[in-house]
């Protein structure tokens, strides 16, 4: 079920991507504002208690109908609501018109363009960095969107839905990302979440974060140059801010040899950009216009690699 899930929802996503200001995104801010301006007390208690509040109820909630359509209707409503869940949290489509559209801009020589575009998806002063840099930016929020998105809400699906609790990681992974961020935001009421809270929800990010970033970075080892990504992995990834976020893109730089990390973008205070904030940068080559190819095949290949290694386990376990 696992296997059949995850390939037609990215199927699905390729042929007709999730709109980004669509109504379920608009829904689920509305639902983390609200439940942080009823219940957000500023005490680290009460934080936790609205963290799991606006988490776990529609993680419940999403494995409860799950559970009735599997038992009820059977197995094939059961992947259809999957796939439907998976299509909303689970997609390269979600950010790669930034990606494509910078490397374009490149491509054409208009680096005016593709600074304003950098700016524009970060939400970021970018001033006159040089044409490396641009492409340096890229490459690493694309690397770590690509996690957030797609690695590590195909980790914790795929790991849950083994032992039957359906899309419940799938949920609980975008959510605890989503939440975090809203709550790092004001709110549409110009309301602002209390720091205590911000500082749960980052916690308990980071935590949920730990295993899948580093076995996303494990795959890219796999598909890439491994001895280098690993040898970066294990002596660079203390080169950024972020414990995570550093061995997803020391492991990068490593598998394709290309320089990551160093000066950080002015005024980057949205969740993304904090990977690149500050750090020294790891070895390789300059990044190029040419490196955005072989970072879309390092992703794809990884893609291709755990869906091969899911079809594997989702064989056994029908033969078993």
């Amino acid at each position: 079920m696992s296997f059949f899930s995850i390939l037609l929802a990215l199927v699905i996503e390729q042929a007709r991507p999730l709109l980004p200001h669509n109504l379920i995104y608009q829904w689920v801010g509305h639902w983390a504002s609200w439940v942080a301006r009823t219940f957000d007390a500023g005490l680290r208690n009460q934080a936790w208690v609205t963290w799991g509040i606006t988490i776990v109820t529609p993680a419940l909630l999403a494995m409860l109908v799950h559970w009735s359509l599997e038992w009820g209707l059977g197995w094939v409503f059961a992947v259809l609501w999957n796939v439907a869940l998976l299509y909303v949290t689970l997609g390269f489509r979600q950010f790669s018109h930034h990606f494509t559209a910078i490397r374009e801009a490149l491509d054409d020589g208009d680096e005016t363009k593709a600074r304003e575009l950098l700016a524009e998806w970060q939400q970021v002063q970018v001033g006159q960095i040089p044409r490396s840099e641009i492409v340096r930016h890229a490459i690493e929020y694309s690397i770590l969107a690509a996690h957030r998105h797609v690695f590590g809400v195909f980790f914790w699906y795929a790991v849950l839905s083994v032992i039957g609790l359906g899309p419940l990681g799938a949920v609980v992974y975008r959510l605890t990302d989503f939440a975090r961020q809203r709550w790092l935001q004001e709110t549409t009421d110009g309301s602002v979440t209390s720091p205590v809270l911000q500082d749960v929800a980052a916690s308990a990010w980071r935590a949920l974060d730990w295993l899948p970033s580093r076995m996303t970075a494990l795959g890219f080892a796999i598909v890439g140059s491994f001895e280098d990504a690993m040898d970066g992995w294990r002596n660079h990834a203390q080169n950024f801010p972020d414990d995570n976020d550093g061995v997803i893109l020391a492991a990068t730089a490593g598998a394709i040899n290309i320089r990551l990390g160093g000066a950080a973008l002015q005024g980057a205070d949205e969740p993304e950009a904090e990977a690149t904030t500050g750090g020294s940068s790891t070895p390789g080559r300059t990044p190029e216009v040419a490196h955005f190819a072989q970072v879309v095949g390092l992703v794809w290949r990884t893609v291709i690699m755990w869906l091969v290694l899911v079809a594997l386990l989702t064989m056994a376990k029908l033969v078993g």
